[in-house]
């Protein structure tokens, strides 16, 4: 039976998506749920990409410490109204980003924040890597490519796995939540810090 009760019920827990949404999702992949999944994903990033354009000069500055005060996160995260700044599940994302920012210690929000002489850096010891071993210079190109692109997902917390779910990367979970919350966010900022780094 398309969109069962119960199928709708766990794809609702999987993805946090409205009953309408998952129903339509299970009819149209023949009640496969990775597939309505993948539907709902493709749908909430066309949806969040609707909402980018919007202002986005609400939100929280959130801290974070862990480790018993070893390491302490300040995050800026921006939302179009002052409503949904105070709204608890917008407060938990905040809170998520903030652990993630702990564990995971991105430099970076985004790619376009790194500066162009640290790609350069990176591009010539990639290079320096492939020459090292050996592989012949008409490889080197695809070889720096491939190296700074797992650079940029290890360094730039949008592209990161998120740490609760590795299958999300930060970019998808903040589309998520702009489609379920309805406004457009941004992670702006943050800060790290490690007790005793330089």
């Amino acid at each position: 039976m398309a969109g069962s009760s119960q199928l709708v019920k766990e794809l609702r827990e999987k993805t946090g998506a409205g009953i309408l949404d998952c129903q339509k999702a299970l009819t149209e992949n023949g009640d496969d749920i990775d597939k309505s999944i993948d539907y709902l994903r493709q749908k909430g990033l066309a949806a969040a990409a609707k909402k980018a354009g919007r202002e986005t000069n609400q939100g929280l500055v959130h801290s974070y410490i862990h480790m018993g005060g070893k390491i302490g996160v300040l995050i800026e995260v921006n939302c179009e109204t002052d409503f949904v700044a105070r709204n608890e599940e917008f407060k938990a994302f905040v809170n998520d980003l903030a652990l993630q920012v702990a564990a995971a210690k991105p430099s970076y929000v985004r790619r376009e924040d790194i500066p162009t002489d640290v790609v350069e850096k990176e591009k010539t010891i990639y290079e320096g890597q492939a020459k090292e071993m050996g592989k012949p210079p008409a490889a080197w190109p695809k070889i720096v490519e491939g190296k700074l692109e797992k650079f940029f997902q290890e360094s730039c917390l949008m592209e990161q796995s998120f740490i609760k779910d590795p299958a999300v990367t930060i970019k998808d979970l903040v589309a998520q939540k702009i489609v379920k919350i309805g406004e457009n966010m941004n992670i702006r900022r943050f800060t790290r810090y490690q007790l005793g780094e330089a």
